[in-house]
C-alpha cells in the first residue's frame, strides 16, 4: 500500500503524552463528562455538542449520524429530531441506543449507551421555540429521511410553510420532539503515545456507578 495522501492507513498523528488516572476522574460520569464538556468549550472546540448516534430497529442493523446534544443531566443526554425519521423509526423498534464525542483537539473520547425515552412534549415545546424560526419552519417542510425528487421539493415546502405560517408562531409539528438518553454504560479515552491508551468504563447497577480501568 503507497503512502501517499488518500491512504487511509498514511494518516496518523503522535498522541498527547499527559495521561489520565483513576484519581482525576469523578466518581459520577455525569459531572466527569460536564468536566470535559466544560474544558471543550474553553478550549473552543467548534460543534463541540456535535456526537455521533447509532441507533438499530428490529432487524438489528445499526445505523449512525451526528446530531447535536442539546442539554444533559442525571436524568440523561438529549437531542431532537424528527419522529418519523429513520432513527426514529428504529428506536420506536429499539429502545436502546449509543453515542460518542470524540474532540480530537483534546486527544478525548467519551461513549455512552443505555435506554432512550421521548422528552415531554412541553420540554420539546420549550425548544422547539427557542430555535431560529427558519430552523422551525425547517421542521415542517422536510419530511426527514424520505426520498424526494429534488431540491426544488423541499425549496416549494419551505415556501408553503412560511406562507402559511406569516408572521404568526410556528406551532410545534406532532412527528418533531426530543429523546432523552439514559446512559448506563459510559467510557472515557484519553489518547497516550505507542497506543497506549487510557480507558476507564463506568458501569451502572441499581442506582450506583462503578469504575473499570481497560486495557486500550
Amino acid at each position: 500500500m503507497s503512502d501517499t495522501p488518500d491512504d487511509p492507513a498514511a494518516s496518523r498523528y503522535e498522541h498527547a503524552p499527559t495521561g489520565l488516572r483513576r484519581t482525576d476522574l469523578d466518581p459520577d460520569p455525569i459531572k466527569q463528562f460536564s468536566n470535559w464538556f466544560t474544558a471543550a468549550i474553553e478550549a473552543q472546540i467548534q460543534d463541540v455538542n456535535a456526537m455521533a448516534l447509532a441507533t438499530a430497529g428490529k432487524d438489528r442493523k445499526p445505523s449512525v449520524r451526528i446530531v447535536l446534544l442539546k442539554g444533559f443531566d442525571q436524568d440523561g443526554f438529549v437531542f431532537f429530531t424528527n419522529y418519523e425519521s429513520e432513527k426514529g423509526h428504529q428506536l420506536a423498534e429499539n429502545a436502546h441506543a449509543a453515542f460518542v464525542f470524540y474532540w480530537i483537539e483534546m486527544d478525548r473520547q467519551v461513549r455512552g449507551s443505555g435506554p432512550v425515552e421521548k422528552t415531554s412534549r412541553h420540554e420539546s415545546e420549550r425548544y422547539f421555540h427557542s430555535r431560529p424560526r427558519g430552523s422551525q419552519l425547517g421542521a415542517w417542510a422536510s419530511r426527514q429521511s424520505q426520498v424526494i425528487d429534488g431540491r426544488r421539493v423541499l425549496d416549494a415546502r419551505m415556501a408553503e410553510v412560511t406562507e402559511r405560517y406569516g408572521k404568526e408562531p410556528v406551532p410545534l409539528p406532532p412527528h418533531w420532539g426530543g429523546y432523552r438518553l439514559k446512559p448506563q454504560v459510559m467510557e472515557f479515552w484519553q489518547g497516550r503515545r505507542n497506543r497506549l491508551h487510557d480507558r476507564f468504563r463506568y458501569t451502572q447497577s441499581h442506582g450506583k456507578w462503578t469504575m473499570d480501568r481497560l486495557a486500550p
